[in-house]
């Protein structure tokens, strides 16, 4: 049954190679009510990823053309379209590895195409809240070196803008709003990610990681982000 949230249609972009694996994720999708686009090849996957405006991509690991993880790299240089990895690579680095260039979820293969798509749900709820968010306040918030604009979905320090991928905006959004204040993961989990949220605290720990790179580079003379080590993280101006 499709509901109200999903008849607008959202297009999602699956590109695997397998095609049993594909036409799996389509039917699912397809009865969850979205539109589904298909490619078997990295670069073709890349270009679709670019032309065709999808709500969000599905992206493997292993693909002929192009790997998986080049694909999101790619995509990040000119898109914020939300990317969730599907991967049947059983070394967490790898994994993790998509998380670094911007990948906003990832699935291990076998998975659950439910599961699956109670995930792509919840990504799009996350950036459609995100989005009226933004329109709502059309305002910039500025602490110490720290600027976000929440309405053109821009952070700079120092004047400097910083390439931050959608869910690093939002975490940083929500740790200046915290600020000063320690959060559990678990309260990244529910502000962040949103309670249906299936994913493990190494990718959330991910996800702050590289948020605290960007920070630090954007100006080493500041450690605005801390870690309080059996607690969960603090922004501190």
């Amino acid at each position: 049954m499709v509901t109200s949230e999903q008849q607008t249609e959202k297009i999602a972009l699956v590109v695997e190679d397998d095609k049993s694996v594909s036409q799996l994720i389509r039917l699912y999708l397809v009865q969850a009510g979205y539109k589904v686009l298909a490619a078997e090849d990295g670069l073709i996957g890349l270009q679709m990823a670019l032309n065709d405006a999808p709500d969000i991509v599905l992206l493997d690991l292993n693909l002929p053309g192009m790997d998986g993880i080049e694909v999101c790299k790619n995509i990040r240089k000119e898109s914020e379209v939300p990317i969730i990895m599907v991967t049947a690579r059983v070394d967490e680095d790898d994994r993790l590895a998509g998380l670094d260039l911007g990948a906003d979820d990832y699935v291990s293969k076998p998975f659950s195409p439910r599961e699956l798509v109670a995930r792509v749900n919840a990504i799009l709820r996350r950036t459609s809240k995100a989005i009226e968010k933004r329109e709502e306040s059309g305002s910039k918030v500025c602490v110490g070196d720290v600027v976000i604009d929440l309405d053109r979905r821009s952070a700079t320090i120092l004047e400097n803008e910083i390439e931050l991928t959608p869910t690093e905006f939002r975490l940083l959004a929500y740790f200046i709003e915290c600020r000063g204040r320690t959060v559990s993961r678990d309260q990244i989990i529910e502000h962040v990610f949103g309670y249906d949220f299936s994913g493990y605290d190494r990718t959330v720990d991910t996800h702050v990681s590289n948020l605290r790179k960007k920070l630090e580079a954007a100006n080493p003379s500041k450690h605005h982000l801390k870690t309080m080590y059996g607690i969960g993280y603090r922004f501190d101006v």
